[in-house]
């Protein structure tokens, strides 16, 4: 067990998932003189929680964390943020799916939860920073903070920390962001750390099993119903299950009985109908995105940005207008399978400049 540094080290508070990337951000800040202290987050509690009353979950184990904190000899405390989770993530999140939009809940709550609680915590323990296991760097510059994209590109998480500001950033550490991913579970094993023989989860935390449908079946099943899927002529082709099952783009699971491959081109929610069609219509060259943050304050005129539309997507070059809160994007070439409520982000190189919901494409 290690000690943690005690005097007039500053200190800092981890946010532990029980995962081995804020584990190791914990080591990486004790090595490096901090005084530690470490803080999971409890957030399933609450009415319709499928699964997680009172138990452990894929993406936050409190007793893991519990036991890596015990490991390093960091003092650890839970909070219980479940209302505020339910009331500002799990039912916007089930109110997107249900209004024609793929949401993406993870960078909401690091923009309306996760960051915010943990800047209260630290002010309640005394302590200054703040520190989680995100793959994301910072910089400095003419005064002012700068978030830039992780040394492991496959891992970079820059895309769910768009809505983090100035005073966020003021007081952020990320230190797994200048490591590879498998320098990040070497130094676990080094340290003998239990998360280091853990896999990552790639589910949405409150969803058991990582099923959405099944989660929205039981959480607004009585909501839902089903409807014909059509042509972009409107011939039926058949039956959906209900359009919060379906997302732009979905080729497979749609029950056609064709050989012609089919693509969802557009939800109509309007008349409850599933619009499918060939490859070429999912094609758009440009976007609409709303409700955006940007990081250094928001760039003036027209400029020429690299842009993701979807956090495993590639960046692609867009020219961007700016208004108000909005931002309108124009592909250099056009883009596949601009998704309603997925988020759009923009980067000056290694730099996130911000981003925003997406409310539409642009034909």
């Amino acid at each position: 067990m290690r000690n943690a540094s005690q005097g007039n080290s500053p200190k800092v508070l981890v946010a532990l998932s029980g995962g081995v990337d804020s584990s190791v951000a914990a080591l990486l800040l004790q090595d490096r003189g901090y005084e530690v202290y470490a803080t999971t987050f409890w957030l399933w509690d609450y009415p319709n929680s499928p699964g997680y009353a009172g138990e452990e979950n894929s993406c936050c184990s409190v007793s893991t964390a519990e036991t890596v904190a015990d490991q390093l000899g960091v003092p650890h405390y839970e909070y219980d943020f479940s209302d505020q989770f339910e009331r500002e993530i799990v039912r916007p999140t089930v109110d997107s799916y249900l209004g024609g939009l793929t949401p993406n809940p993870c960078a909401r709550c690091n923009r309306l939860v996760r960051f915010d609680n943990l800047v209260q915590v630290a002010d309640e323990l005394g302590v200054e920073l703040v520190a989680t296991g995100h793959h994301v760097r910072t910089s400095r510059a003419n005064g002012e903070w700068n978030l830039l994209r992780g040394v492991d590109r496959k891992k970079d998480q820059s895309y769910f920390l768009y809505g983090l500001d100035q005073d966020q950033l003021n007081r952020a550490l990320f230190p797994v962001g200048e490591f590879e991913k498998s320098e990040i579970y070497d130094m676990a094993r080094e340290e003998g750390l239990l998360t280091a023989e853990l896999d990552e989860s790639q589910d949405l935390c409150f969803v058991a099993g990582g099923d959405y449908r099944e989660f929205l079946r039981v959480v607004a099943g009585d909501e839902i119903s089903g409807g014909d899927i059509v042509d972009r002529d409107g011939n039926v082709l058949g039956r959906h299950d209900g359009l919060p099952f379906y997302t732009v783009g979905q080729r497979r699971g749609l029950g056609l009985e064709t050989n012609v491959a089919r693509y969802v081109i557009e939800l109509d929610y309007e008349n409850n109908v599933l619009v499918v069609g060939p490859e070429e219509g999912l094609y758009s060259f440009g976007l609409v995105a709303t409700d955006c943050n940007w990081v250094n304050g928001r760039p003036e005129g027209e400029s020429s940005f690299d842009v993701k539309i979807r956090y495993r997507a590639s960046t692609v070059k867009g020219d961007v207008s700016f208004l108000d809160d909005r931002a309108e994007i124009k592909f250099h070439n056009p883009q596949k399978s601009v998704t309603p409520g997925q988020i759009a982000v923009l980067y000056d190189g290694e730099r996130l400049v911000g981003g925003g919901k997406i409310t539409r494409s642009l034909d």
